[in-house]
């Protein structure tokens, strides 16, 4: 037993682990309780339908389940090991009380008990035990429902910092881990039965990995069929950095940042069990990094994608990954264009003030257009200076600020350049540019190429009801 406390478990995951199993049990309200003290613990409850004196007993035995046996819609165990595996990797007792039609019963692992004995021995708790035991006052009120018990939080308390300080940490991180991993059922989208989660009385809000009511879904849905059983594939790209607000990025990226979390999100039963990988068909890039394509695959082709004790590691079946590199190009494609900042303002006409040219290496540079409306009117208004205008725009063109603009976009970083233009701001910048004309006849031949112009172009509406105050310079 001490063995398979090693298999890898953070505190997250392992009490995900064990709402899978209240998920399982039809629970709709899960409350997690945590005691910071000399008396540590962290207890899981929920008002699912419990379990008998003999179904306790057989959920507490190693490899309860067959990975292979067919398990209902809404079941998110794998392997039957969860319960054990999970809890014994962040404790040395594990106490189990379950109620179902009002008849309470309870079972335990304690790894000291066990070594001292020197045998495996499941004790079963009499009531008088049961009635002690922290936060048992939760099943009082409720005719069946479960509390999952961890004390003696060895391996989590193992830095010998204060309780307080090491489980208030951690139960940010578990925080976090919950509102995504179980967002769907959280919001109840598309899901059995809706659940809500507190962490000492403190609600866990889903987080949203897609931000789907504000995100493009870059193509229609996919569905691959693998033994009967459906695979379905919903690519999104993310909004560019520039329309979201501080709270919206911060959800979308958190910590590691928005290029670190783009690639696949794959659900088990609409659980979250992979994300943030390309599973090596791409490499992760900064033009990629608003692309995510969520994959829901059902409980029954676990054997398929390799899912491990955790789930939280799956591989897709060479079938599914034929299907998805075909996806993939198509979705980069399209999260490079929407890093190519609102392309409306980057015009490849006569008109633009920048042109971007192919050099015979088969790069790319970019210059000022000379033969752009506003460079040929102030141009002809200055002849004598032209040579030296003309060698000001080539030294302008050839030291741009390439590295910084580069680093500013794909660090999350708003360009304020790209911001709307009131319109009033836009009249006064026509009205300037308009002064170089020397008659009323080439103003209105500027003013009609402004209109194919950004920023000029996006404020079309408001030019040509104010021509005449423009022309007037009022």
């Amino acid at each position: 037993m001490e063995s398979t406390r090693s298999i890898g478990y953070s505190l997250e995951s392992a009490i995900a682990d064990i709402i899978d199993n209240s998920i399982a049990a039809d629970a709709s309200n899960i409350q997690i309780r945590f005691l910071p003290d000399e008396n540590s613990y962290i207890a899981i409850m929920d008002n699912g339908c419990g379990m008998t004196y003999n179904e306790l007993k057989k959920a507490m035995q190693y490899g309860s389940r067959s990975p292979s046996e067919k398990r209902a819609d809404n079941d998110l165990g794998r392997y039957g090991l969860g319960l054990k595996t999970a809890s014994l990797s962040q404790c040395k007792t594990l106490t189990v009380i379950s109620k179902k039609n009002y008849k309470v019963t309870a079972c335990r692992w304690d790894l000291s008990y066990i070594q001292k004995k020197d045998e495996w021995l499941l004790q079963i708790l009499e009531k008088d035990e049961i009635n002690n035991l922290p936060c048992f006052s939760y099943l009082e009120n409720l005719k069946s429902g479960t509390i999952v018990l961890w004390q003696n939080l060895d391996r989590l308390l193992a830095t010998g910092n204060p309780h307080r300080d090491i489980l208030g940490s951690k139960m940010i991180k578990v925080r976090e881990h919950l509102s995504l991993v179980f967002h769907r059922y959280l919001e109840g989208a598309d899901v059995p039965r809706k659940i809500s989660i507190d962490i000492n009385n403190m609600e866990v809000l889903p987080k949203d990995p897609f931000l789907s009511k504000r995100s493009t879904k870059a193509m229609a849905e996919e569905v691959i069929t693998i033994e009967g059983q459906q695979v379905v594939i919903r690519p999104y790209i993310l909004p560019h950095i520039s329309k979201l607000s501080k709270s919206e990025l911060e959800s979308l990226g958190g910590s590691d940042g928005l290029r670190k979390l783009q690639g696949f999100y794959v659900y088990r039963n609409k659980r979250l069990v992979v994300w943030g990988t390309w599973f090596r068909m791409m490499v992760k890039g900064d033009l990629s990094k608003l692309a995510r394509i969520q994959v829901d695959i059902p409980n029954t082709l676990d054997e398929l994608w390799t899912l491990d004790i955790k789930k939280s590691s799956a591989i897709p079946p060479e079938l599914v990954q034929q299907n998805l590199k075909t996806i993939i190009e198509k979705i980069a494609e399209k999260s490079k264009r929407t890093w190519e900042f609102r392309g409306k303002k980057e015009q490849d006409n006569k008109f633009g003030i920048w042109e971007r040219l192919r050099t015979r290496d088969n790069g790319y540079t970019y210059q000022i257009n000379l033969n752009s409306p506003i460079i040929k009117e102030l141009l002809a208004n200055f002849p004598k200076a032209k040579r030296s205008l003309i060698a000001v725009f080539s030294l302008i063109g050839s030291r741009l600020p390439l590295n910084s603009l580069y680093l500013d976009l794909v660090q999350e970083q708003k360009i304020q350049n790209n911001d709307e233009q009131e319109n009033e701001t836009v009249l006064q910048q026509m009205q300037e540019l308009l002064s170089m004309c020397k008659s009323i006849d080439d103003k209105r031949k500027m003013l009609k190429d402004f209109l194919n112009l950004s920023p000029f172009s996006e404020h079309k509406d408001f030019i040509t009801q104010n021509i005449e105050r423009i022309l007037k310079n009022e």
